[in-house]
């Protein structure tokens, strides 16, 4: 066997896969800043009697709000706080 084309074949598997993970970073990164953008400007521009959904998938709609605190009617009479971070997106 040739040990030096096997020494090069690994060394360029290597360098593949080096430039496939710093691409699916890069991907990932963008994709990062762009969800956190959107919850940012969603918890920003909360205001009472928006529809919103929870990350648990419960719809509700916005009752009250405090400084982290959310109050949601969530059926007809009940009424929950919760973080207002919980919430996922507008309904």
């Amino acid at each position: 066997m040739n040990w030096e084309v096997i020494l090069w074949t690994c060394i360029t598997i290597a360098v593949l896969f080096g430039i496939f993970g710093i691409i699916l970073y890069v991907i990932s990164a963008n994709n990062m800043r762009k969800r956190r953008k959107t919850f940012s400007d969603l918890h920003q521009n909360m205001k009472v009697g928006m529809n919103i959904i929870f990350s648990g998938g419960i719809y509700g709609k916005i009752v009250k709000i405090d400084e982290d605190t959310v109050d949601v009617e969530v059926s007809k009479g009940v009424v929950i706080k919760i973080s207002r971070y919980t919430i996922q997106s507008e309904a």
